[in-house]
């Protein structure tokens, strides 16, 4: 992982920028000069998820991440509250700063489910959305089991501290040590630094949030939801859902490779697996396979 990281590095600079929007700045990255394609992350939204295979993609993509408001290098003045229909407007007002009105799209866990909002509230911004494990635990069968477990977490958070809950996330999410050890140092430390942000504001709007079918099905917004074939594999929570959300929102399900962050641990097998999807982009709305 380490050579692949400093190779990738090496190969093309990185143009920064700052976006004022909403009472605060967000914090943006940006890689190559081909199509827009917009990388939204989950939980701790910091863009550096994504930075190796940001670089891979970008002899291909204009590749555009971000911190999310109120992580990492980003602020959080205005509003308190977190609202990921406001995340969704910050992710249009990145787009935007970068002279984009619409790009292909990916996202992860939250970002995911702030991807499924944005094709509700702002359709015409994605030409194509990849939807990777987005966590929304309504849509399964055990839905009340995990709805408690993330209120039980928030709990935690707020009887024994950030860390303990952020504790008993982890451990819901079961990742191999291998894709937890790939996190690089300057990440993990920035990470660390939103813990409190996600599970005391972030976890239970992301764990909470309901799709609306209806109106992403009336807006014809292109999408293709997708897992990792380990989280498939060990039927875990938040892979669980992805088929359940294609199968309701009559779109393709898709299979990438290893786990929800191995973007990290498996950075070239992973983008490769992106770009064919991505390259599927004139899919029909409606489309399967």
């Amino acid at each position: 992982m380490a050579s692949v990281r400093i190779a990738a590095l090496g190969a093309i600079g990185v143009r920064t920028g700052r976006v004022l929007t909403e009472g605060d700045e967000l914090h943006y990255e940006v890689r190559g000069d081909g199509p827009p394609l917009l990388m939204i992350s989950g939980g701790g939204g910091d863009a550096g998820f994504y930075e190796v295979v940001a670089t891979i993609l970008s002899g291909q993509y204009q590749v555009i991440t971000y911190d999310r408001r109120g992580n990492s290098r980003s602020t959080r003045n205005n509003p308190q509250n977190f609202e990921i229909s406001q995340q969704s407007r910050d992710a249009v007002a990145v787009l935007r700063a970068n002279g984009h009105a619409s790009a292909l799209m990916f996202g992860n866990s939250g970002g995911a489910v702030i991807l499924l909002d944005l094709a509700k509230t702002h359709p015409h911004s994605i030409i194509l959305g990849v939807v990777h494990e987005a966590p929304v635990v309504r849509v399964l069968p055990d839905a009340a089991k995990w709805s408690r477990f993330f209120a039980n977490c928030y709990a935690t958070a707020h009887r024994f501290g950030s860390h303990a809950a952020m504790a008993r996330v982890a451990l819901s999410t079961r990742l191999p040590w291998k894709s937890l050890k790939a996190v690089p140092s300057d990440l993990a430390k920035r990470m660390a630094g939103n813990h409190d942000f996600f599970v005391k504001h972030e976890m239970i709007p992301f764990s909470g949030y309901k799709p609306d079918v209806r109106k992403i099905q009336e807006n014809e917004v292109r999408l293709i939801i997708a897992a990792g074939a380990f989280t498939l594999r060990k039927n875990l929570y938040y892979g669980r859902a992805s088929p359940i959300l294609a199968e309701q929102l009559g779109r393709p399900m898709s299979v990438l490779p290893g786990n929800h962050i191995s973007y990290l641990d498996q950075p070239l097998a992973w983008a490769t697996a992106l770009r064919e999807l991505l390259g599927t982009r004139q899919l029909a709305p409606n489309e399967g396979g």
